[in-house]
C-alpha cells in the first residue's frame, strides 16, 4: 500500500478524542483524480491574451479525468465493498459510499470522533493508504474528515425597523445601489449573466427577497438553490449563516438585478466546499460566468490536499473564463478571530482568497457626502476582530503577474515573498455597512463578505457589455489596468502587520473600483 499524505486539516482548537466512529456509520467520500492532460501556464497565458476560453465540454475532454483512471478507482472501490455513487470526468471526482468500517479498511486507516466548540466531528488517526496501481492517479480523498473548515466573513452591526435604518443611513450605512453609484458602476442590469454563490450553511427566504428588492425599486432577481452533498436552502437565524446568504444575494442582485443567481449549498467541510466549487465551475446548465465566495479560513487550517485541489479547481475556472471572487477575511493580518480560535501571533493569509487564480477582495471604510466619496481608508475598526484581511501567502508562490507589484516580505519569520493579497477592495466596515434584510429583520452588515458579491455583480455588468467575459482578471489588473485610473487608490491605514501606500498594497490591493473606467479599460482587452 502507498501512503496518501496531506489528508487531514488542522484539528480545531481544544478538540479532544471521544471514541471510535461507529462501524455502521454511513460515509460518502470524494476521490479526486488527476487530469488526463495538465493545464500548463502557457495555456492560461494564451487564454488571457486572446480571451479564447475553453467550453465546459472542451475542458472535460482535454483536462478532465480519463475514463481509465476513474475506472481504476471504481474497480478498487467495488473490490473493497464500497458503492460507486457517481463519476464526473469534468470535476475529476469519483464519489463513493460505505460504512465507517468499510471506508477505514479500504483506505488502511482508523477513524475517531472528536469534540470541539463546533460540535462533534470525524477524523482519521492515520494517513490514508492506496494500492500501488492508484499511486499517481488519486490526488486526494475528501469526506472522511468532516470537521467544519470555513467561516463566513460578514459582521452584523445593528438591526431595527425603518426608524433604526434611517438612523443607520444618517450615520453612514448604504444600500448596495448607493455603493454602486459611489463607485460609478457601469449601466446595465446584468441580463444574460449568471452569478454563482457558494454557501456552507443557512438559507434564504423568498418573501424577504421580494420585500427587500421592492424597497429598492428593483425587480426581484431570479434566485435558484442547488443542493451539493445533501445540503439545502435551510434558513434559520439571522445571526447564523443566513446573514451571509442574504447579504450575498441582496448585494449581487442589487448590482445586477437581471442576472440569474444560483446558490450552491454545501456542508461546511473541505469535501463540501470543494464539491460546491467544482459543481459551480462545471455547471453546464446554469453556466455561471462569475462565482462569489464569502467563506474562508487561515491557510494553516487547511489540509495540503485541500489547498492543492481548490487551487486546481480555480485554474479550471480561469481556463473556462469564469471569474472567482473571494472575501479576504475580517480579522486583519492575523486572520484569527479571538472569539473563535486562539491567535498564534503570526500573520495569516485567508484561503481560498490566497489562491493566485481568484480575485481576492479586501475591505475599506467608506464615507460619502452629497452622493460622492468623501473619504475612503483601510477598514480597521479593530485589528484582531474587525479589519480587512490581506498579507502574503505562506503557501502559494509569488505569481508572475505580481512580479512588479512590490509585494512586501511576509511579516512571519523567514520573510517569505509569496502571493500577495488582496487584489481589489470595497466598502466593508460594518460601521459604514450595507442595509440588508435577513429573516424578516433589517440589519446593517459589513465584512469582506460584502465586497465579494459587490465585485461579482460588477463583473456580471461588465460581462454583459463585452464581447467576451473578463474571466481571470488578475493578470489584467496588474498589467494594462494598473495606472489606468480604474481604481480609487487607498493610501491610509493598516490591517496590523501591513500598511497601505500608493499603488498596490497588502491591505486593499489596487483599491476600490471606478466601475465605468474599469469597463472602458477592459473593453480593449475582452
Amino acid at each position: 500500500m502507498v501512503k496518501l499524505p496531506g489528508i487531514a486539516p488542522a484539528a480545531p482548537a481544544g478538540a479532544r478524542a471521544i471514541g471510535p466512529v461507529p462501524a455502521d456509520e454511513r460515509i460518502e467520500v470524494t476521490v479526486r483524480v488527476r487530469r488526463q492532460a495538465e493545464l500548463p501556464g502557457h495555456t492560461l497565458a494564451t487564454t488571457l491574451a486572446q480571451r479564447d476560453y475553453l467550453t465546459r465540454e472542451q475542458y472535460e475532454a482535454r483536462h478532465g479525468a480519463s475514463a481509465a483512471d476513474m475506472d481504476a478507482v471504481a474497480r478498487f472501490a467495488r473490490q473493497a465493498g464500497l458503492v460507486v455513487v457517481e463519476c464526473s470526468a469534468a470535476r475529476r471526482s469519483v464519489f463513493l459510499s460505505g460504512t465507517a468500517a468499510g471506508i477505514a479498511t479500504a483506505f488502511g486507516t482508523t477513524l475517531e470522533r472528536i469534540e470541539h466548540d463546533g460540535g462533534i466531528s470525524r477524523r482519521c488517526t492515520a494517513p490514508l493508504q492506496l494500492p500501488p496501481e492508484l499511486a499517481g492517479i488519486v490526488e486526494g480523498v475528501f469526506g472522511i474528515d468532516d470537521t467544519p473548515i470555513a467561516r463566513p466573513h460578514f459582521q452584523l452591526f445593528r438591526q431595527g425597523g425603518e426608524a433604526a435604518l434611517a438612523a443607520a443611513a444618517a450615520a453612514g450605512a448604504f444600500t448596495p445601489v448607493e455603493v454602486a453609484k459611489l463607485y460609478d458602476f457601469p449601466g446595465g442590469d446584468g441580463s444574460g449573466q449568471c452569478i454563482g454563490i457558494i454557501e456552507l450553511g443557512g438559507g434564504y427566504r423568498t418573501l424577504d427577497l421580494q420585500i427587500y428588492f421592492r424597497s429598492l425599486g428593483l425587480p426581484v432577481p431570479n434566485v435558484m438553490a442547488v443542493s451539493v452533498d445533501g445540503a439545502r436552502n435551510a434558513p434559520g437565524l439571522p445571526t447564523g449563516a443566513d446573514g451571509e446568504v442574504m447579504l450575498d444575494i441582496e448585494i449581487a442582485g442589487a448590482v445586477a438585478p437581471k442576472a440569474s443567481i444560483v446558490v450552491y449549498f454545501a456542508p461546511n467541510t473541505e469535501q463540501g466546499f470543494l464539491d460546491a466549487i467544482t459543481t459551480a465551475i462545471h455547471d453546464n446548465v446554469n453556466k455561471p460566468s462569475v462565482i462569489s465566495i464569502s467563506w474562508g479560513a487561515p491557510e494553516s487550517d487547511w489540509s495540503a490536499q485541500g489547498l492543492g485541489s481548490f487551487d486546481q479547481a480555480f485554474q479550471a475556472a480561469a481556463a473556462l473564463g469564469v471569474t472567482v471572487c473571494c472575501a479576504a477575511g475580517d480579522a486583519g493580518s492575523g486572520d484569527q478571530n479571538p472569539q473563535n480560535e486562539q491567535p498564534d501571533g503570526k500573520a495569516h493569509a485567508d484561503f481560498p482568497a490566497s489562491s493566485p487564480y481568484v480575485l481576492a477582495c479586501g475591505g475599506t471604510r467608506l464615507s460619502a457626502n452629497n452622493g460622492a466619496i468623501a473619504s475612503e481608508v483601510v477598514w480597521n475598526d479593530d485589528p484582531t476582530s474587525s479589519a480587512g484581511g490581506g498579507g502574503v501567502s505562506d503557501v502559494f508562490a509569488l505569481p508572475d503577474y505580481q512580479k512588479d507589484a512590490r509585494v512586501p516580505a511576509s511579516a512571519n519569520p523567514g520573510a517569505r515573498v509569496g502571493r500577495g493579497l488582496p487584489d481589489v477592495a470595497g466598502n466593508a466596515s460594518p460601521a459604514t455597512g450595507y442595509k440588508v434584510r435577513v429573516d424578516f429583520l433589517n440589519f446593517v452588515v459589513g465584512g469582506t463578505s460584502a465586497v465579494s458579491p459587490l465585485w461579482a455583480g460588477l463583473v456580471a455588468l461588465m460581462n454583459a457589455s463585452l464581447p467576451k467575459p473578463v474571466g481571470w482578471l488578475n493578470p489584467l489588473l496588474y498589467g494594462t489596468v494598473a495606472g489606468s485610473g480604474a481604481f480609487h487608490d487607498i493610501t491610509s491605514g493598516n490591517i496590523g502587520a501591513y500598511a497601505a501606500g500608493p499603488g498596490w498594497d497588502a491591505c486593499t490591493g489596487w483599491g476600490s473600483p471606478d466601475g465605468a473606467r474599469l469597463l472602458a479599460t477592459l473593453a480593449g482587452q475582452c
